[in-house]
């Protein structure tokens, strides 16, 4: 890697809220981790996303631009995707993996696409060489006893590996993935969007942080996810070869989709993590 292609970690946290992490003054969820990307970078206090629901945000991110523009206003009358849609983001899009891509990018997404979920608007037709997570929503299955729903799958590149899988382990699972394509790409610039399924009800936790924590579920998902990412730092700063020079060309982000102050997605402020002089600003196209 060099210092003109830096590594890229872009992680996406559903639905979380303004006020739900330490370095945001909640009081009652503990997350020494992001706190401490917090102080060591850019704590941005003011960030919006294009809309407050799952699909279009995340379309406008990915591509940078306004949901309308790309056909992501409304979904045949529904406000997002909803599993079997015959629609989704077109392939004519231009999205930052494809961007990165075309300058020698390794790039995957690990987690929540939701962009459309036949074969022509998944991931590898929008630049990503690897997928592996949820399609769309985790409450969009039959763990919710909506039988009308197909079962929740969990998708590997273009495939079903695992039809409504433990969401109680997806978050581990999806950080073993992200490390392994880390490990993979620790000599060429790579791109890793980790979308994260959390803090998206219904809410799944392991037990260890059920029981110590100090808000409910809810707390146990945003600690939970806080604590992975301890994890996967670490791999990205020892993981290969020369850790300060991994650590010097690397660009790192911390987003909500679309949340308030804590967790519903009503209103579009948000917070924003940067590390310190590893700052990236994706352009805007279009807008």
């Amino acid at each position: 890697m060099s210092a003109n292609k830096p590594n890229i970690v872009l992680i996406n946290c559903d639905d979380l809220g303004y006020g739900d992490l330490g370095c945001y003054g909640s009081p009652v969820h503990r997350t020494p981790v992001l706190d401490r990307m917090a102080e060591e970078g850019i704590r941005y206090t003011d960030f919006y996303m294009a809309a407050p629901l799952c699909s279009p945000s995340r379309g406008a991110m990915l591509t940078g631009c306004y949901p309308k523009r790309i056909g992501f206003g409304t979904f045949e009358g529904r406000q997002v995707l909803f599993p079997g849609q015959g629609v989704g983001l077109n392939p004519k899009e231009h999205t930052m993996a494809k961007a990165l891509k075309e300058q020698g990018y390794s790039t995957m997404l690990v987690g929540k696409w939701h962009c459309g979920d036949q074969p022509e608007f998944l991931p590898s037709n929008h630049g990503f060489d690897h997928y592996y997570g949820l399609p769309y929503s985790n409450d969009m299955g039959r763990q919710t006893g909506r039988e009308d729903y197909p079962p929740l799958p969990l998708m590997l590149d273009d495939d079903v590996l695992q039809e409504q899988p433990d969401q109680a382990s997806l978050t581990e699972r999806y950080i073993e993935q992200s490390v392994r394509f880390i490990r993979q790409n620790k000599d060429t610039p790579f791109f890793l969007y980790l979308a994260h399924m959390h803090v998206h009800l219904p809410l799944y936790v392991p037990d260890r942080f059920l029981k110590q924590s100090r808000n409910g579920a809810y707390g146990a998902a945003v600690e939970g996810t806080g604590h992975v990412h301890g994890l996967s730092a670490d791999v990205r700063r020892f993981g290969g070869g020369d850790a300060a020079g991994s650590a010097r060309h690397r660009r790192e982000g911390y987003s909500p989709d679309s949340s308030e102050r804590t967790g519903c997605p009503l209103a579009l402020r948000g917070v924003l993590l940067l590390p310190k002089r590893r700052t990236a600003a994706w352009s805007a196209r279009r807008l």
